[in-house]
């Protein structure tokens, strides 16, 4: 196959503006489609990191909605529940609107025990842990952002307001994290100083998930039922699941990801193919003689359908290679502009092996039926057009 080579390249010069706009086409289509799978991948790599024993209870409406803080101990009292702490969303704003930060609050105490993964000095553990005035920030947001330990961070919250009306807290930085699951981008701080300064009225002893970790992971299932039950007919019921399933309820907010990602690379695709298959319909009605000269000297049809279905692979592969390219280069730009956002961010693997098929698969469609036309056509009625 490789003395045709020079044959390809003549022909993809033949018409250098038709092949130029047919090879951009490819790299757009597969470009927005790496984009579209890092998309899907950041949202659910926060799924793939959640611990196998941790479990989530949520307000049974809708994760917006809170519960009565008592509905802590009641968790942890729970046979079969190893330890609990509790999270509020804070909505962090840091300076101005443009900085968004991952801000909870949660029990300093406790937090370690249920998030083993997340490394802290000593010293800066306990630090945080005296003083309820201080946060914790993952080591992303604070280079993100120039943080020193020691440091005052104002931080303003897009969700609550103290009961005097504003909407600042100013956090001492007593230490900077690091998580062996890669989110590194979160800030956490106590909730007891966020609880302290609302008014009745405005979310005061209520808090809006808890995670907590159980003994077995194979009675997960059992242990749900038995926390949901306990609240069962009460003014705030809630809802129990994994970790996993609850970061990806989250994520799902958004929308259905995989299916949009499906949707958009399905018309990308489509509109690929026709463009290609055009192409390579056109090229072999321009190369009649040309065909009919190697069936002269002897090439079976089987050799030209080849010749035809190969030209199609290598102009698809070249544009399939150059767009998984820029697309892999664009989610590392992607990934430090959502830093604060995704602690994982990237084109998965899996995103190159769905590439290579569809190449392919589509380079194969778009070549049928003109390798087909190659293939069937007739010395004489080729001579005779010539």
């Amino acid at each position: 196959m490789l003395k045709f080579l020079p044959l390809f390249f003549a022909n993809l010069r033949r018409k250098p503006v038709r092949t130029t706009l047919t090879l951009a086409s490819i790299v757009v289509a597969f470009l927005l489609f790496g984009l579209l799978k890092t998309m899907q991948g950041a949202l659910a790599m926060g799924a793939d990191l959640a611990g196998i024993d941790r479990l989530a209870t949520m307000h049974k409406t809708s994760l917006i909605q809170q519960f009565p803080l008592s509905y802590l101990n009641r968790i942890r009292a729970v046979d079969g529940v190893v330890a609990a702490t509790s999270f509020n969303w804070f909505g962090g704003i840091y300076q101005n609107e443009r900085n968004q930060v991952a801000a909870m609050t949660t029990e300093p105490a406790t937090f370690f025990d249920v998030y083993p993964e997340y490394v802290l000095p000593p010293e800066q553990r306990a630090d945080w842990i005296s003083d309820r005035a201080s946060m914790i920030a993952g080591r992303t947001t604070a280079e993100r952002f120039g943080w020193k330990v020691g440091d005052i961070i104002p931080l303003r919250s897009a969700f609550y307001r103290k009961s005097d009306g504003s909407d600042t807290w100013d956090m001492r930085l007593a230490g900077i994290y690091e998580a062996a699951n890669g989110d590194n981008s979160s800030l956490y701080f106590h909730y007891d100083y966020l609880n302290e300064s609302l008014s009745q009225n405005g979310g005061r002893d209520s808090i809006g998930f808890v995670i907590f970790r159980i003994e077995n992971p194979d009675k997960a299932a059992q242990v749900s039922a038995r926390i949901d039950a306990l609240f069962a007919n009460s003014p705030a019921e809630t809802k129990t699941s994994t970790e996993r399933a609850f970061i990806q309820g989250f994520a799902n907010q958004m929308g259905d990801i995989a299916t949009i990602v499906t949707a958009v690379a399905s018309a990308v695709f489509f509109t690929m193919l026709l463009v290609t298959g055009n192409t390579m319909a056109q090229s072999v009605r321009e190369r009649i003689n040309e065909i009919a000269v190697l069936k002269t000297l002897g090439y079976s049809k089987h050799t030209i359908a080849g010749l035809v279905l190969t030209e199609s692979f290598l102009i698809t592969a070249l544009g399939g290679a150059i767009g998984l390219g820029l697309a892999a280069l664009a989610a590392q730009r992607v990934g430090e502009l959502l830093a604060q956002y995704f602690p994982v961010i990237g084109i998965p693997a899996s995103a190159y092996a769905t590439g290579a098929v569809l190449i392919v698969i589509l380079s194969l469609l778009a070549a049928l039926l003109p390798s087909l036309e190659a293939s069937r056509l007739k010395i004489t009625d080729a001579l005779r057009k010539v």
